[in-house]
């Protein structure tokens, strides 16, 4: 991800959650040297657009998935499995061994997602969410494992 991506970015953003981050949000995840943005690119007629993004950290041999969202569009199409699959290559590679992350106890999608590639569930964070309020579940994979269960390309 890069400045250049902001206003596709925002836009899936906007798109996807009652409570958005603000352009300074993504501008200080892209500075901070914790941070990995992902983008997922597609080639339509106007040329390479944005299919999906994700956000996350890499800190004390753990990666975080903090924001990951695709366009409405092109939902269930594979997406958000390959930012995924992508982030935990990469977490690997720089040392991480756990990944972590919050989900909606509602989103049954994500859930799905996560499960397949190896996430489980460990825990709750009642009322975590906002705009509904909602909890979160807390799911935690082992990386190595994770890196079993991807097809190798």
């Amino acid at each position: 991800m890069t400045v250049d991506d902001m206003e596709e970015v925002l836009s899936i953003e906007r798109d996807s959650f009652p409570a958005p981050w603000s352009e300074g949000m993504f501008l200080q995840e892209l500075y901070s040297t914790m941070s990995c943005n992902l983008v997922a690119k597609i080639e339509e007629k106007e040329g390479k657009k944005i299919a999906g993004y994700m956000n996350f950290w890499i800190a004390a041999g753990e990666a975080h998935l903090h924001n990951i969202a695709v366009r409405k569009d092109l939902r269930r199409t594979g997406v958000a499995s390959k930012l995924v699959t992508e982030m935990i290559r990469l977490s690997c590679a720089k040392g991480a061994v756990w990944a972590t992350l919050e989900v909606r106890r509602s989103n049954e999608g994500a859930r799905n997602l996560y499960e397949k590639l190896g996430f489980v569930v460990r825990g709750i964070r009642p009322l975590y969410y906002s705009d509904p309020r909602e909890d979160a579940l807390i799911m935690w994979a082992c990386l190595e494992e994770c890196l079993k269960k991807i097809p190798h390309e």
